[in-house]
């Protein structure tokens, strides 16, 4: 396909990398010379200095030919703008980057009448992504398929789950008590695993499952996970990010305090969020945090711009008890230190967002293809991807039990979806024209599900 990115900041240059190495055609456009240069060296993408709602701009970037175009410079104003010059130019669809709470009252009319396709908000979605977190303290991260009804969680072995030692093939023979999940992937001394039967689980694997919503409630009640309720929050930043996170868990019975060194917007928070407890201080204090009750806090949140101070704030909080600790960092040499420094949940920003969008660009480049990606979830920094399909009415790997067909060998089919009832496959089952299908791949890459499975 050929993707136009306007906006070489961190979300530009990092999605068009992930394209480039899917071998899509990519150009990049942005007045800032250094930043496309960089682009120039470490990405095989074309690059275009201009202004992106430049007419003369976008027909030299090739606009007109483009299957999408991506605006996600810093300016909402300027994204929907590209959008809709773009879009009369030619561009089969478009996707903007739109930020600001006052848009998103309106988005649906501003979507109309400046023909975005796609509008991705990427501070409400991580927002999002931390309330699940919240609803599972003990897991690192949430994500949800076929429409609510399967959820995949991680979370690490220790010694009390007396899962330890135990071979998968064995596992619900040992445990007859525990309810069915299936066991997705598996993170070892940060290498990926797709495990199989003979995969004997290890005291602190960092394990993915997934299962439908009661199920996998169930299984994490039965090896006694699931105990804690988050009634408490503090959050540190008043971001936009922090905007939408406040008022979510509000909605959902939690008290929170949001702390914000910037006196004015200390006081734009206070008005727009009349239910927190907002403080003004430096989030970095220490003693203001103790002060404030971090001791009494369930979660801690770390949303400040910088990642130094997030991390830093973040290790504190563990160390002083808090049980849940969620810390953003936009920094990818940082992603394996978290882990070994105990921090387990750590969200990004330019990958929930980049994540997002390259999902909508997939499920663009299969619009002719009726199995093509529905829904992505990248893990383990890109690692391995959960996908979602919907199996076609003339594929030719349906009415065929699992264990006669030929899956990739990197690969593992999770879930099967039918009918609104959720199964966790064995090799006798089959996959029928409609399944919404979730597969777990080492890798990335695949645009649709006969990428995965097919006739042996």
């Amino acid at each position: 396909m050929r993707i136009l990115i306007v906006g070489d900041g961190k979300v530009g240059h990092h999605l068009a990398g992930q394209l480039v190495a899917e071998r899509h055609e990519v150009t990049i456009v942005d007045r800032d010379e250094a930043a496309l240069q960089r682009s120039m060296d470490i990405l095989d993408a074309l690059v275009v200095k201009g202004n992106g709602v430049s007419v003369t701009t976008l027909n030299e970037a090739g606009a007109p030919h483009a299957d999408v175009v991506v605006a996600v410079t810093v300016s909402d104003e300027i994204n929907m703008l590209c959008s809709l010059t773009a879009k009369k130019l030619g561009a089969k669809y478009t996707i903007a980057r739109v930020r600001d709470p006052e848009y998103m009252k309106g988005l649906p009319f501003l979507m109309k009448e400046l023909f975005i396709d796609y509008a991705i908000n990427p501070e409400r979605n991580m927002a999002l992504e931390i309330s699940r977190i919240l609803r599972y303290p003990f897991s690192g991260n949430v994500e949800t398929f076929a429409r609510g009804r399967v959820e995949m969680l991680d979370f690490r072995i220790t010694h009390d789950d007396g899962l330890s030692g135990v071979m998968l093939k064995d596992l619900y023979h040992a445990r007859r008590d525990l309810p069915r999940v299936l066991f997705c992937a598996v993170e070892r001394a940060h290498k990926a695993i797709i495990p199989k039967g003979d995969f004997v689980l290890q005291e602190d694997d960092r394990v993915f499952v997934a299962a439908e919503v009661s199920v996998i409630t169930a299984f994490f009640n039965a090896i006694g996970k699931n105990t804690r309720v988050i009634r408490r929050v503090m959050v540190l930043g008043g971001s936009r990010i922090a905007y939408y996170l406040t008022n979510m868990l509000i909605d959902m019975g939690m008290q929170v305090t949001l702390v914000e060194i910037d006196p004015e917007r200390a006081r734009e928070l206070s008005e727009a969020l009349p239910r927190a407890n907002i403080v003004l201080g430096d989030g970095t204090d220490h003693d203001l945090l103790l002060g404030e009750g971090l001791l009494d806090a369930d979660a801690f949140i770390t949303l400040s711009g910088l990642d130094e101070e997030n991390i830093m704030s973040g290790l504190y909080a563990v160390r002083h008890g808090v049980p849940k600790v969620i810390v953003k960092n936009n920094r990818d040499n940082y992603a394996e230190l978290m882990g070994d420094l105990g921090l387990d949940s750590v969200v990004n920003t330019k990958h929930v967002t980049s994540n997002t969008i390259l999902r909508a660009v997939r499920t663009r480049g299969n619009a002719e293809r009726s199995s093509g990606v529905m829904r992505m979830y990248r893990m383990m920094d890109g690692r391995v991807e959960a996908l979602e399909f919907v199996a076609a009415q003339s594929a030719n790997y349906t009415g065929i039990p699992l264990k006669s067909l030929k899956v990739r060998a990197d690969a593992l089919v999770a879930v099967i979806v039918r009918d609104g009832h959720v199964k966790v496959p064995m090799g006798d089952d089959t996959l029928e024209p409609e399944d919404r299908v979730i597969v777990i791949v080492k890798g990335n890459g695949v645009m649709a599900l006969d990428d995965v499975v097919g006739r042996a």
